[in-house]
């Protein structure tokens, strides 16, 4: 059976390829080839990966991204597209749905939405309440950091808080959209902010959100 981490893994490497090495993303200073090598280093040398949050180990995963990263473009996206290792916990399904599913729908808009044709994509109801979901967990996870308060609001009125504090935004939108503003992709996120003006230009212009 197909699942939606295994969808966007397929969906990612297809424009990776079609974009090519050089292609811009919503990285900051990342082309997709550095897009496609943190994918396959994510995967494939936990050893290093730990560098992503832990910032005595940023040397070392710095130095296996480059490594990665020299690799040719179409063996990174062959990597991609088969996926971790055999014996990598990632081929549990139930942990590639956890860990995988917003991973690769961030990253897939990082690379669609850096384009300037692009055009949203319809999502269907069971995938917008699957990635509701896990932003309703990591919600406060994703905003610890940020200088205004912040709730999150889907269209139907269900809510999130992402932070405490005043004064507070209320961002609108899809559950996709508010995914990706959390995680930091502001400007690209169709979205409504309201609240007091100033803390709505400070929340837009943000470097704390995400992790």
């Amino acid at each position: 059976m197909s699942t939606f981490a295994k969808r966007e893994r397929l969906l990612l490497a297809d424009l990776l390829e079609t974009a090519g090495p050089e292609a811009p993303t919503l990285c900051e200073g990342w082309l997709t080839r550095d897009l496609a090598a943190h994918v396959v280093v994510r995967e494939r040398r936990p050893d290093a990966v730990g560098g992503v949050l832990i910032k005595p180990l940023a040397p070392r995963l710095q130095k296996v991204m480059e490594e990665y990263a020299a690799k040719p473009y179409e063996e990174l996206i062959q990597l991609i597209r088969t996926g971790p290792p055999r014996f990598s916990p990632f081929q549990l399904k139930q942990l590639d749905e956890a860990a995988n599913t917003v991973e690769f729908y961030v990253h897939t808009e990082d690379v669609r939405r850096a384009q300037p044709d692009w055009t949203s994509r319809e999502l269907d109801p069971v995938f917008q309440d699957t990635l509701w979901s896990r932003l309703e967990r990591t919600a406060k996870l994703l905003g610890r950091g940020i200088p205004t308060g912040l709730v999150l609001r889907r269209p139907d009125g269900r809510t999130a808080v992402a932070h405490r504090g005043t004064p507070v935004v209320t961002v609108t939108g899809e559950p996709s959209e508010l995914l990706l503003f959390a995680f930091g992709r502001q400007n690209a996120a169709r979205v409504e902010a309201v609240g007091d003006q100033d803390a709505v230009t400070k929340l837009s212009e943000t470097k704390q959100l995400g992790l």
